[in-house]
């Protein structure tokens, strides 16, 4: 049965990690606690800045908070997949249920992108303006940055996603990969595949790069101010505040700078996989642990809700 754009695929198979049964129990178990973790983690930073009266207030942690929200949205909707691929025998996944993945992970990276970009701003306008920078980074403003990052996120790839979908697909429906990623659905479709890949290398390298050029500029001048500040007194806080920063920036953008923007990376199946795992699974993990672990707002929070806890436990076990 045909669809109405005359493909013929109604399914994809995914061929996961392609390890032995022993090695994928192994996975499983892995990205199981990585996945647990990592929601721990973010929830514990959304529940600290929601319950701390004046973490709420400032513009750092609200967006850090709501960043926090992206990557557990960001990890639920790739690790599963992984657990599912690897608990799977067949990896077989619908063709509307394969664009509908594709369109999520990439919205939600691009969303990405330009939560770090809002960051970056953040610290250019704390750092370089300190003068304006309550009048313009208002709770308010925050918030309306926020809803900026996801909207212009989940727009970015709907052109794309579109244009894939009326295309035919009428030859092998194997995808060497554990997740459905535009490079190798587009090499399973059937010519003339006109604008198609044209129109997807274009939306992943403008808002790649478009994003990456805002974070560079905005921690380049954030990076001078403070040297010339260190040489009239200490801004030692300040410095470990942005190398946690750059951190994260270095480590997501350069993954996925690694995946879609360096060229010939079409034919290296077991690298793509590798990099695919660390910037879905393994940075989501690592970025609360890096924005807070040198953080003494964020632990005097923590050491606060511990406090907290405790004092009702042992309320409770009184009575």
């Amino acid at each position: 049965m045909e669809l109405a754009n005359e493909t013929t695929i109604q399914e994809f198979i995914l061929l996961g990690f392609g390890v032995d049964q022993q090695k994928q129990f192994l996975l499983l178990i892995l990205f199981c606690i990585l996945y647990v973790l990592t929601l721990a983690e973010n929830i514990t930073i959304i529940i600290l800045v929601y319950l701390d009266a004046h973490l709420s207030q400032l513009p750092m942690y609200i967006l850090l908070s709501n960043f926090s929200w992206l990557e557990m949205c960001y990890v639920s909707a790739t690790i599963p997949c992984m657990l599912f691929d690897l608990a799977s025998p067949d990896g077989i996944i619908s063709f509307h249920t394969c664009l509908l993945q594709f369109y999520i992970l990439f919205s939600l990276g691009n969303t990405e992108f330009f939560f770090l970009s809002a960051m970056a701003l953040d610290r250019y306008l704390a750092i370089c303006h300190p003068l304006y920078y309550s009048n313009i980074m208002s709770p308010n403003y925050c918030y309306a940055l926020v809803a900026s990052c996801w909207s212009l996120g989940f727009l970015g790839y709907i052109l794309p996603v579109i244009m894939i979908s009326k295309l035919s697909f009428c030859g092998p429906n194997i995808i060497d990969h554990f997740l459905c990623d535009p490079m190798p659905i587009l090499s399973l479709a059937c010519p003339p595949l006109g604008n198609v890949p044209l129109i997807c290398q274009i939306a992943m390298h403008t808002f790649f790069l478009g994003n990456v050029s805002f974070v560079v500029y905005s921690y380049s001048t954030v990076v001078v101010t403070l040297m010339k500040s260190s040489k009239q007194g200490s801004c030692k806080k300040s410095f470990s505040t942005i190398s946690m920063h750059l951190l994260v920036v270095i480590l997501f953008y350069g993954t996925v700078g690694a995946m879609y923007v360096i060229p010939g990376r079409e034919n290296h199946s077991k690298i793509n996989k590798l990099i695919t795992v660390f910037y879905a699974a393994v940075t989501p993990f690592l970025n609360p642990m890096i924005y807070c672990l040198r953080n003494d707002q964020v632990k005097e929070a923590l050491g606060k809700l511990l406090r907290r806890m405790m004092r009702l436990l042992m309320t409770k076990i009184t009575e």
